[in-house]
């Protein structure tokens, strides 16, 4: 098993697959244009591989703000339905702690959606504590009209 950052074209795309399962609404090109954009804002993908075939992925970023001064922000972390509850989202998240420890990260953040129960245990087993709720406004779409 190893990971590694997913650097090459043929390697972002080896995980559209893993990642799809968490973020249904891309196709292929879309989503590699998506990663491709982000990379200048410090995204990487990182990449879990079992005898060559992608199992896991997560997406992460270094960052900085006043809340939590230097952190690690986890923006998606999956593991190929058919390969889980085998430890590898547990291997992701010990490589991205070594790597927010290694670039003097104060704190790792993620978000996760409230029905990813198997996620929550994950998390919770890791040692991570549930510090806040995440809203969002929806700026487009029927939401809009709604406010106040």
């Amino acid at each position: 098993m190893s990971i590694r950052v997913a650097r090459t074209d043929d390697e972002i795309l080896a995980c559209f697959p893993v990642m799809k399962q968490l973020r249904p609404r891309y196709e292929a090109q879309d989503f590699m244009a998506s990663v491709r954009r982000q990379e200048p804002e410090g995204y990487r993908l990182a990449m879990l591989s079992d005898d060559g075939e992608v199992v896991a992925v997560a997406g992460y970023r270094i960052a900085h703000n006043l809340a939590w001064g230097k952190f690690l922000y986890v923006d998606d972390l999956v593991t190929d339905a058919s390969r889980r509850s085998a430890g590898h989202g547990r291997r992701l998240m010990n490589w991205l702690t070594e790597i927010a420890e290694r670039e003097g990260c104060d704190e790792l953040h993620l978000d996760s959606g409230v029905k990813r129960f198997g996620a929550h245990r994950l998390y919770l087993r890791y040692g991570m504590d549930i510090t806040s709720h995440h809203f969002r406004l929806t700026l487009h779409g029927e939401s809009r009209d709604q406010r106040p």
